[in-house]
């Protein structure tokens, strides 16, 4: 019986690796519920599994065994085209390097996933102008990735993640390129979306000062779950 209040769900997941005839598990065996609405933090060593956890939460991988459940959805059971058409609907993502294309303006980069689903131009527009509102730039719109400092972008990527309000947001080191100042006005915004929206958010992280601001933090260490903390529920 699946659990309403999990939006996400692994059970007892594996994802191998093989090179040639080595091996590589990334996860063994790890099992992970995150309710609706919770920002959770997933911390670990550099090669713990962190990311490949991200990417099968996010679909953008599947797994060598075991289930994930997406928003009450078995997507085992999905083709690669109903994955990604669920993907675009349901989860946005951030990622530490931005991810932006240059020649493109900060509002034509956060329509990018709204012209892939086929949303009208006049909706297009309100719902870029409201995602850059949320993350505080929308004054920044005509700016391309190049004109605009590592803070701004990383706005712009996030903005592009939360725009027609997935319900789901994955941010794989969100923080790792900025200074401590900027990381830290950036975690607010994400937590701030988390709140506002009731965004599911997961926040793979390094650092401790991000992971702070989640409700959960959860620790792994060789493709396991190391331990887990309550922080804000």
């Amino acid at each position: 019986m699946i659990d309403p209040e999990n939006i996400i769900v692994l059970k007892d997941v594996w994802k191998i690796y093989r090179v040639g005839k080595t091996e590589y598990p990334a996860l063994r065996g790890l099992s992970l519920s995150v309710h609706r609405g919770e920002m959770l933090s997933v911390m670990g060593p550099s090669g713990s599994g962190k990311s490949t956890l991200l990417h099968i939460a996010g679909t953008l991988d599947r797994p060598t065994s075991g289930k994930v459940i997406i928003d009450g959805i078995d997507v085992s059971r999905l083709s690669d085209a109903e994955l990604s058409d669920m993907r675009n609907r349901l989860i946005g993502f951030v990622f530490q390097s931005f991810n932006l294309v240059n020649r493109l303006t900060a509002f034509e980069n956060v329509e990018l996933p709204l012209a892939i689903r086929g949303v009208p131009p006049d909706l297009r527009k309100a719902e870029v102008t409201e995602a850059l509102k949320l993350v505080g730039i929308e004054y920044l719109a005509n700016k391309r990735p190049l004109e605009l400092s590592g803070g701004e972008q990383q706005r712009v990527a996030i903005a592009r993640g939360i725009v027609g309000k997935p319900k789901i947001l994955l941010a794989d080191e969100p923080t790792g390129n900025l200074d401590t100042k900027t990381s830290e006005q950036i975690v607010k915004v994400i937590r701030d979306i988390n709140k506002r929206l009731g965004t599911t958010v997961i926040v793979v992280t390094h650092n401790p000062e991000v992971a702070k601001y989640g409700d959960r933090v959860v620790r792994i260490k060789d493709g396991v779950i190391e331990s887990e903390v309550m922080l804000n529920a």
